[in-house]
């Protein structure tokens, strides 16, 4: 590599850059997804720079002492193939430390991931289309809230399906401006929740936690209500979660794209069954 390439840490304005690159690459983020991210981190995202431009982007997020999320890795057209991407991803894996690590990476980087002490936990599907006529009803007796105050039964919720606290990344994508979520309580008690959010092409539904794929349903439809009339949605499922992989086919949503999630170090003991949207590929 030509000794001009000079990697650092992104600016704003860098970030938006790499969002951009995101939705070349067909990975569709939300209008709002980089504010929220960037809310976790902001030591977490790294450029590559020939001269002036920049030619590479990673993400490698710290959210607390044990655990990092990787995303963003990206080498723009052009200058594939000349040993820009795995510098960056060598200096911002620094970044993590000895904490775990996970990411969700493209399948046939696999092997690639491999050799930098990843290893596959199981397949995560992305889900997508213009949802069917089908009736999605709440259980008797759930009460369905709007929720834009990230509580202690939500945060002690997604610590059952999150490796680590996120509760600044919470703060932001509850008041995110397009994003609509929704908690779900039985005889008062959390029971499940999610978020729906505009994105390049669409809606994304993510995350979507409940104890049951009933509970799924509800959550889905209350937040389906606030979307226009034929828009795609995409719901991102863990293919472990049978359950959940039923209920997007349910929706008529057909398979669009798919990712390994892997961890660099020990997996983490989530309930993935309980898990019926990931969050973010970018995020964990």
């Amino acid at each position: 590599m030509d000794q001009s390439y000079n990697i650092q840490i992104m600016t704003g304005e860098d970030r938006q850059r790499m969002v951009d690159w995101a939705a070349d690459e067909g990975w569709n983020p939300g209008l709002k997804d980089i504010a929220c991210f960037a809310s976790v981190d902001l030591q977490g995202f790294w450029g590559g720079w020939i001269g002036d431009q920049m030619v590479s982007s990673i993400s490698v997020v710290n959210y607390d002492p044990g655990f990092s999320f990787l995303g963003f890795y990206i080498v723009a057209p052009g200058w594939r193939g000349r040993g820009c991407g795995l510098q960056l991803w060598n200096r911002a894996l620094e970044h993590a430390g000895d904490r775990v690590v996970g990411l969700d990476g493209v399948v046939d980087q696999q092997e690639n991931y491999r050799q930098s002490g990843f290893e596959l936990a199981y397949r995560n599907i992305r889900f997508g289309g213009v949802p069917g006529d089908i009736q999605l009803e709440a259980g008797a007796g759930l009460e369905l809230r709007n929720v834009n105050v990230p509580e202690g039964p939500l945060l002690g919720m997604d610590r059952q399906v999150f490796p680590a606290e996120r509760d600044r990344f919470w703060q932001g994508w509850l008041q995110a401006v397009g994003h609509v979520s929704v908690q779900a309580l039985q005889d008062g008690a959390l029971v499940g929740f999610g978020t729906i959010r505009p994105c390049r092409a669409g809606y994304k539904v993510g995350p979507l936690v409940s104890q049951s794929r009933a509970v799924a349903n509800a959550v889905l439809a209350r937040m389906l209500e606030s979307v226009p009339a034929k828009a795609e949605i995409f719901l991102d499922v863990p293919e472990p979660n049978s359950e959940a992989v039923a209920l997007a086919q349910s929706l008529g949503l057909e398979p669009v794209f798919e990712t390994a999630r892997m961890y660099r170090g020990t997996a983490p003991n989530i309930d993935v069954t309980k898990v019926f949207g990931v969050t973010s590929f970018e995020l964990g």
